[in-house]
């Protein structure tokens, strides 16, 4: 239907007679001689129809002065120069006279404009009108760059792209599965896989070597800007690995793609933080390094202060008190600091302690008085404390603390602009093997149950639970955790032992993962892999915060497509057929 694309046209092609095809962006009548901006995937270019001796011209003129906003056209016309060149776009310095103008599909009246910033949930409702906003069109075809780099990066380095199961087994041992009735094994279910990580391990196992998928996966779980029920992950498992053959090899593909794509040069070697020293010095796991404040512990400096929140908390073993330096921060207003005291509250703050030194060295403290002369000197000392600056104090226990400070290091360097523009990439290893879980009173694997601990011994292992550390290794980018993995377990025994520490039986464990265990007793080899969120690494380069603008038909925060009115309910005759049947909704007090 057409021979070139819309935002394609160039001077080349002076002279020549072509055929667009694409939606009208702009019409307008200037009394006779009339323009039409046609848009297309590839951009923009302007369409002239003006009067002419030639009869026939008159009823392109006329067609044209009847076009609207976003009516569907094929024009055919003959490129020339324009006389006013248009610097802003690709095709400003060409125009098309046409010679034929057909109306494809008349638009009727559209509920937002193309050129808005439309509420989300028209947004969501007219996906289809959405995404043809140029902005939206960009942001997408920053995702399909994404994927395509990666698929050439991989393939020319020898991994072997095989598909896994999307209708698998129920192993609920993270977020909720997504289950699915089986209709020929009535009362029975398979699982939309929250990942292909059983899978990619037995692949190890069966000899496959470098495996990667460009996963679709599903977690039944609350979702946010950079959640959804079902996302894209970038999947890959080595055999015959250690920690660094795994990060080595797709840190050079992160800087890779990251320059071919969107042309950024990330550093020639990422920066490694232990999760303790991330802790320690951020307050969380995927530390934003943009950021140059950081957390300083002070408990031996307050543990002999009269102020009983800092004393208690300084002489626990599971506590922690620590101190952030802002420099200039001095300026804040009190309303400003009670604002900072409330976002902190949000993450379990309960108070906000702070030390402010005036441009003339005058102190502003509601901690002061807890304090003598030197110890109060020692303290603004050790922390470095100059004039002008204001430092936050936090007590609790050390994982509270960490949150809640961590928090207000990225809000307060956001505030008063202190993060620099760029790109900063670490690994964050080392991660505890490890939680407990209060609610449930047994431990929880902080990665998952399939990542190898730093021992060999499983009576070591067993002996230190509490403090043992995983084979683990996280990604970050810009405070976002954009990959993770681990060493895997590739001994049955130790599957089984971790299984055990994490409140598993023998008998649930062959239920649950009785083939993994089978698997992991005939050769498996050592292994480890990573699993890299396609979504939220192609809403980082296309700089938006949500990754519903990089997904063509996301959910709602409330997990509706508004588009297609799902989920929706179904006819009783089909649910008898995979042998459900749902209950009435309880009646609300």
């Amino acid at each position: 239907m057409r021979t070139h694309f819309c935002g394609l046209v160039d001077e080349s092609m002076i002279g020549h007679t072509i055929t667009l095809c694409g939606w009208a962006d702009v019409a307008r009548n200037l009394g006779g001689l009339c323009f039409i901006d046609l848009r297309d995937h590839e951009g923009i270019v302007q369409v002239v129809a003006e009067p002419s001796d030639d009869a026939g011209n008159a009823a392109v003129v006329a067609a044209a002065a009847k076009v609207g906003y976003e009516d569907c056209l094929r024009i055919t016309g003959v490129v020339r120069a324009r006389h006013s060149v248009n610097d802003k776009i690709r095709t400003g310095k060409v125009e098309v006279l046409a010679t034929v103008i057909e109306v494809m599909n008349k638009a009727e009246p559209l509920p937002f404009h193309a050129h808005e910033n439309p509420g989300e949930e028209s947004r969501l409702k007219y996906r289809y009108l959405d995404l043809r906003r140029p902005e939206m069109q960009k942001m997408m075809r920053t995702r399909i760059k994404l994927v395509q780099a990666l698929r050439r990066y991989l393939d020319a380095r020898g991994f072997q792209d095989i598909e896994t199961p999307i209708l698998t087994k129920a192993t609920p041992e993270g977020a909720r599965d997504f289950l699915v009735p089986a209709r020929m094994s009535p009362g029975e279910f398979y699982a939309l896989p929250q990942s292909p990580q059983l899978f990619k391990q037995i692949l190890m196992v069966a000899g496959f070597d470098r495996y990667y998928q460009i996963a679709r996966c599903f977690r039944d779980e609350a979702l946010r800007a950079d959640r959804q029920l079902e996302f894209t992950q970038l999947d890959m498992e080595f055999a015959w690995v250690r920690e660094a053959d795994v990060q080595d090899e797709v840190e050079a593909m992160i800087r890779t793609i990251f320059k071919d794509v969107i042309g950024v040069e990330l550093e020639a070697s990422f920066p490694r933080l232990t999760y303790a020293e991330a802790m320690r010095r951020y307050g969380s796991d995927k530390p934003d390094l943009r950021n140059p404040l950081e957390l300083q512990d002070v408990a031996e400096l307050v543990e002999g202060s009269q102020f009983k929140v800092f004393t208690d908390w300084a002489s626990n073993p599971d506590g922690r008190v620590a101190a952030l330096r802002v420099p200039g921060g001095a300026a804040l207003s009190r309303k400003q600091i009670d604002d900072l005291g409330a976002h902190a509250a949000k993450y379990g703050a309960k108070g906000l302690a702070y030390i402010k030194l005036g441009e003339n060295g005058e102190v502003s403290s509601p901690i002061s008085k807890f304090f003598d002369e030197a110890a109060f000197a020692a303290l603004v000392s050790a922390i470095g404390l100059e004039k002008g600056d204001i430092a936050f104090f936090g007590a609790g226990t050390y994982k509270v603390v960490s949150d809640f400070m961590g928090a207000l290091r990225l809000k307060v360097g956001k505030d008063l602009g202190l993060a620099r523009d760029g790109w900063k990439p670490l690994w964050v290893t080392d991660f505890p093997m490890f939680e407990w879980d209060d609610e449930e009173s047994r431990y929880v694997a902080l990665h998952h149950p399939f990542t190898a601990p730093s021992v060999d011994d499983i009576a070591e292992l067993k002996a230190n639970a509490r403090i043992a550390v995983s084979r683990g290794y996280d990604m970050v980018l810009n405070g976002n955790e954009i990959g993770g993995g681990s060493i895997r377990i590739h001994r049955s025994d130790m599957q089984s032992a971790v299984f055990q520490l994490l409140g598993i039986e023998a008998e649930e464990a062959e239920a649950k993962f009785g083939f993994l265990l089978d698997a992991l007793r005939y050769g498996a080899p050592p292994h480890g892999g990573i699993a890299f969120g396609i979504d939220r690494i192609a809403a980082l380069m296309a700089g938006t915060e949500s990754i519903r603008d990089v997904i063509a038909f996301p959910k709602t925060t409330t997990a509706q497509c508004l588009m297609t009115g799902a989920p929706s309910p179904v006819p009783d005759k089909q649910l008898a057929e995979v042998h459900v049947s749902i209950r009435p909704k309880p009646d609300k007090a």
